[in-house]
């Protein structure tokens, strides 16, 4: 592991996967940016790390208020070295009452407020040390799930953007990884009302990502088993993966949210 201290900044750091990772990344000694809408943890970790930490909280749904976050690391920093692309929501669908709206909620949080961050941070990480693009999109995009169709669209486009992305950024040196968790257990998924196979502690799942980043990989997925499991179900003929979904379907909608 390069021992180089890197200027990162991590998205959706409140709680969940990003203030486990955010707790790692700053014992290895790095410098953290964070942001969230919820300011209080942020301050926490500022007081405890006061060196490393560079609180930018805001709504990264607005791209104003990220162009002004972005401007301000600039200012403070002069460069970034990574970004880590980590806030997000989820809501389940009704299909009985099925929402658009719900549907641009979504991937305005996910989706759109990713590439505002990706549009303030390109110009940070080419002025940056071996700069690397990482976003957490998600296992579900393996295998359709019942429910799941908002919050799977708008991973599937984050798959899409940031894999395009690493081949139109390949010239300028600039890595990018996806990180593609499977279940962990965070604020978010314990609002969930079904079984979550193989779910990992939040500081395992933290721990796993932090101890890759510096190998700049194009994925770090896990856990494995699940993983492996959901791609050989997602090649089963399109009629079997309805008739498994079906059974799978339940009708209680929560809503969770870890930015």
């Amino acid at each position: 592991m390069s021992t180089k201290p890197r200027r990162i900044w991590l998205t959706g750091a409140s709680s969940g996967i990003g203030a486990a990772l955010a707790e790692q990344l700053l014992q290895q000694g790095h410098r953290l940016a964070l942001s969230a809408r919820t300011l209080e943890p942020l301050q926490a970790m500022a007081k405890r790390y006061p060196a490393q930490v560079l609180v930018v909280s805001g709504d990264l749904a607005d791209a104003a208020q990220v162009r002004a976050i972005g401007a301000h690391i600039g200012q403070v920093w002069g460069a970034l070295d990574s970004v880590i692309l980590n806030a997000g929501t989820c809501e389940y669908v009704e299909v009985q009452s099925f929402e658009a709206a719900m549907v641009e909620r979504v991937v305005r949080a996910n989706l759109f407020s990713a590439s505002y961050c990706i549009e303030a941070a390109l110009p940070l990480l080419r002025l940056g040390h071996k700069p690397h693009l990482v976003a957490v999109g998600s296992s579900v995009t393996y295998l359709p799930l019942p429910r799941a169709e908002a919050y799977g669209a708008s991973k599937a486009g984050m798959r899409y953007l940031i894999e395009a992305l690493r081949i139109d950024l390949a010239a300028e040196g600039i890595a990018v990884t996806l990180v593609s968790p499977g279940f962990v257990d965070t604020p978010l998924t314990q609002q969930n009302d079904f079984p979550m196979p193989m779910r990992w502690p939040v500081d395992k799942a933290a721990r796993y990502i932090a101890e890759r980043l510096h190998q700049q990989p194009f994925e770090i997925s896990f856990p494995g088993p699940f993983i492996a499991m959901l791609k050989l179900l997602g090649h089963l003929p399109k009629r079997l993966q309805v008739a498994m979904g079906a059974r799978m379907a339940r009708t209680n909608a929560k809503s969770k949210d870890n930015s």
